[in-house]
């Protein structure tokens, strides 16, 4: 994974716009993933919050939650449009199975999922 150039200048600070690699360790608990089929976002003038969840039937669970600045939120954003940009070119327009699912998510604390 590569890091993005400097948010101070457009050509990524004194390294000559050139971006450095980051060498990242996957914790083992994270490798195998989890699988996510819904997905709830929410922002404060601070940061992004991104809840997935796996959704069956009439119940769900967060299985993750990121939160990142907006900045990162938006080359977040970006990334993904890219990829979903190149996985069409290649394999052709991805199929929307439907309507938007027909459910709310709204998390619970904790403490409330026991009552």
């Amino acid at each position: 994974m590569a890091a993005n150039p400097s948010p101070k200048s457009p050509r990524g600070g004194g390294n000559g716009g050139k971006r450095r690699e980051i060498n990242l360790r996957m914790p083992e608990q994270i490798t195998g993933g989890v699988y996510a089929n819904g997905m709830m976002v929410q922002h404060t003038g601070d940061e992004f919050v991104l809840d997935f969840a796996m959704v069956i039937g009439g119940a769900g669970t967060v299985v993750s939650r990121v939160i990142t600045s907006p900045a990162h939120a938006k080359r977040i954003a970006e990334a993904l449009h890219e990829n979903i940009a190149r996985y069409e070119a290649a394999h052709g327009p991805i199929r929307r199975s439907g309507a938007q699912p027909g459910f709310k998510m709204s998390p619970r604390p904790p403490a409330e999922e026991n009552e």
